[in-house]
């Protein structure tokens, strides 16, 4: 299997299955002299893990990270970091009945037939197990950023749960650690909780969006055409599982938009450009314009279900299946540090491209 490894200079390549011995990920292009440890990195690994409330699975790992190489004296050295994280709790008998049938709604059925083999426990690679190499790695360029743009802040948070989304007049963004589903807005966390307690008895699941921002993005990252800060941030989110949709700045309610509404005004501030709105979500021409960063991406229910569906085996023949084990009823809860981790490492890859080629920015205003 290839294509395992994303990023341009800073690049990241994940490894490991749900249930087999360890996951993580090897980072190459970290520079040099970045101060980092376990406990920075067990940060927000922590966010992520399972097992952290009754709305997501009930799957209980550590996610203790390790780093085995790249690092001496608490600071990076420039040499590829290896970072892994033991699996200590798998269950791999509650997929036996899965062995030759196909989960509908899962990559079984294309992973048979593009590979010939498949890991049935737990999907194997196809896992979003393997998202917690991601926020291992995502934790790494947290603290490179630092380091080259201190000022960068990066927040994820769930803004819509299935039908139901934030009053964004509601927001307050300290309520996004206050409540498990990661959202600023405490009436709709209140609400959420009923709605996905109901489904969770029920079996069922739920998708949900979820919205990342970076605030403090230098103006002049990415790149013309092949190269586009949006291109790689849309590709980074959409390789995060089950993400089936991506969109930056107003997205898809752009083309709703006559080119009046559209178009963010621009003045001249105390300190340089300001714009009236951020319909272009901090990029124009695939180049970050200095406002914030907002990205959004839409979750697919888990297709781990208890509910009987109809599938085929392997041989073909017609079967039903009923997904055993244990699995979050919204997939998009523990995805919201997957996208703080993503929107990280992309930040950071553009920041050390925009450094090789052009150092500071070459076209002064005022």
């Amino acid at each position: 299997m290839s294509m395992n490894t994303f990023g341009h200079l800073f690049r990241v390549t994940t490894w490991g299955e749900s249930h087999g011995p360890a996951l993580g990920a090897t980072v190459d292009g970290c520079p040099p002299g970045v101060p980092i440890d376990a406990a920075m990195i067990q940060h927000w690994l922590d966010k992520r893990k399972p097992g952290q409330n009754k709305y997501t699975t009930q799957r209980r790992e550590a996610d203790e990270v390790k780093i085995l190489s790249g690092v001496f004296e608490g600071q990076t050295t420039g040499t590829p970091i290896q970072l892994m994280i033991e699996n200590t709790d798998q269950r791999s008998k509650d997929y036996g009945d899965i062995m030759d049938k196909f989960r509908p709604g899962h990559a079984d059925i294309t992973y048979w037939q593009k590979y010939g083999i498949r890991d049935y426990r737990g999907g194997g690679r196809s896992s979003a197990r393997e998202t917690a190499a991601r926020v291992a790695a995502g934790g790494l360029a947290r603290e490179a950023i630092k380091a080259m743009a201190p000022n960068v802040k990066i927040k994820g948070y769930m803004t819509q749960m299935g039908p139901h989304g934030i009053n964004r007049a509601n927001i307050d963004w300290d309520q996004i650690d206050q409540n498990p589903f990661w959202t600023p807005d405490a009436q709709a966390a209140d609400d959420w909780a009923d709605y996905l307690d109901g489904l969770r008895k029920s079996g069922s699941s739920v998708g949900a969006v979820i919205e990342v921002v970076a605030k403090g993005v230098p103006a002049g990252l990415g790149a013309p055409i092949y190269g586009k800060l949006d291109t790689d941030l849309a590709a980074a989110m959409m390789s995060i599982n089950a993400v089936k949709g991506v969109e930056i700045g107003d997205g898809m309610a752009a083309a709703a938009l006559t080119g009046e509404a559209n178009a963010d005004e621009i003045s001249m501030g105390p300190d340089g450009p300001e714009y009236s709105s951020n319909h272009a979500g901090g990029i124009l021409g695939g180049i970050s314009t200095g406002q914030d960063l907002v990205v959004r991406f839409a979750v697919k229910p888990t297709s781990s279900i208890l509910t009987t569906r109809k599938t085929i085996t392997k041989s073909g023949q017609a079967a039903e299946i009923i997904t055993k084990g244990r699995h979050d009823p919204c997939v998009g809860i523990r995805a919201v540090p997957v996208g703080e981790a993503m929107m990280a490492c992309v930040i950071l890859d553009h920041l050390l491209l925009h450094r090789g080629q052009i150092g500071e920015n070459r076209g002064p205003i005022g």
